[in-house]
């Protein structure tokens, strides 16, 4: 069985992803696969969660990585490799290479984190920072690649990388053969693509959701069109799948295999790794919690046993500070509030009373004193409050107002 691709590129098939997963031994993880409670509450049926939030370098990247690098000719491995990421196949080709044997050179954003950019260079790879955005940084790499002969080690426009990344398919049906749905994230299309080829063979009547960020959902119209269709500004806090053009190789299989591609907004992403990480115990990027994020918008429309891919863990922590903080004001959990009151002393005090009474818990205060806008005896006070949800923010307000307080934002 094979499936249509790139002229210039061989198939796809179950054979080569069989051998990806024999070459992957010991070297991969097979990954855990953990029920989740609530999300099967909400589902209607049983959600299976695939952790590859805890593989190798923390994401399913060194799947492909290494099976890409191991294919190569001894001159070519003479000549080492090089790639471009902002993360995760960056990660995936550094500890891959080191595996191998292999010289890595790997070609960051200066506005990488710098957690991706030490564990990169702690798994082996040159790090080289150059340009701003990863469209600048991977113009530098191919070029490194045509000044030095090093090969290109691309993160999922290649046969390889995506028999690699199909282990993951092959591992789900043998940790849940009752399946009926698998629901993965997309931004190149490497991972969905290598699930379907493997997933397809063994259980066509195994339906496959896409999930895509709504800012940077390429497959939708490259779908509809026939092609691949580049993005002009892809935009999402979702770096994983932030992605403004489909692969030439994994679009033909994902149009051919994935029976769906649905998008998700920012705020379900937000709610989506809250819950992982409240609920299930999980770090989970936010590409790889869109398949929760799905779960979340649309939950009666899943057919059960479904099975959510968590593709990758590696968060930056000071985006998963703002994320955790956006996905509790989603939920109804976090509430910022602006009002004025009379500034005589204990007036601050009289209001935190009135939030406590109330149950709020204050998390920040700004005391504005002095502007232009306040009258002689006014003082400004803005609160960010942790609350219990949409009916405990109306009850926070109406609390407010009965107690006299003009409620500005």
């Amino acid at each position: 069985m094979s499936y249509r691709t790139a002229d210039s590129l061989p198939p796809v098939t179950l054979d080569d992803v069989r051998g990806a997963q024999k070459m992957l031994s010991g070297v991969a993880r097979v990954t855990a696969m953990e029920g989740s409670r609530h999300l099967s509450q909400l589902v209607g049926s049983p959600v299976h969660l695939k952790c590859e939030n805890l593989q190798r370098t923390g994401s399913f990247k060194l799947r492909g990585a290494y099976v890409r690098i191991a294919g190569l000719l001894p001159e070519e491995r003479a000549a080492g490799v090089v790639a471009a990421s902002a993360g995760n196949h960056a990660q995936g080709v550094a500890l891959a290479s080191s595996l191998l044997g292999v010289g890595s050179t790997v070609f960051m954003p200066r506005g990488a984190p710098l957690p991706k950019i030490s564990a990169t260079r702690e798994y082996g790879a040159e790090v080289r920072l150059h340009g701003q955005v990863v469209d600048e940084t991977l113009a530098a790499a191919q070029e490194y690649a045509a000044e030095t002969g090093a090969v290109f080690i691309h993160p999922f426009d290649h046969p390889d990388v995506i028999a690699g990344q199909g282990t993951v398919g092959l591992e789900i049906l043998e940790q849940c053969p009752e399946a009926r749905t698998i629901v993965v994230g997309i931004g190149g299309g490497g991972l969905a693509a290598g699930i379907a080829v493997a997933v397809k063979a063994l259980r066509p009547d195994l339906r496959i959701v896409g999930v895509q960020a709504e800012g940077a959902a390429a497959y939708p119209p490259s779908l509809a069109a026939g092609r691949p269709v580049s993005l002009a500004d892809p935009a999402t806090m979702a770096d994983g799948i932030r992605v403004g053009r489909p692969g030439d190789v994994p679009f033909g299989i994902v149009g051919d295999l994935v029976d769906e591609v649905r998008t998700v907004t920012e705020d379900e992403l937000s709610a989506a790794l809250l819950l992982c990480l409240e609920r299930a115990k999980l770090v989970v990027e936010p590409a790889g919690a869109s398949p929760v994020a799905a779960l979340l918008s649309r939950p009666g429309s899943f057919e059960g046993p479904v099975v959510a891919v968590l593709s990758g863990g590696n968060v930056d922590p000071v985006l998963m500070q703002r994320v955790l903080r956006h996905g509790m004001a989603a939920q109804g959990r976090y509430l910022a509030v602006r009002l004025r009151l009379t500034d005589r002393p204990g007036a601050l005090a009289t209001l935190l009373g009135v939030l406590s009474a109330v149950d709020a818990n204050v998390l920040d205060v700004s005391h504005v004193r002095t502007d232009p806008r306040l009258g002689l005896t006014e003082a400004e006070v803005e609160l960010h409050l942790e609350t219990k949800g949409p009916a405990h923010c109306a009850e926070v307000g109406r609390a407010l107002r009965e107690a006299g307080y003009t409620v500005i934002v």
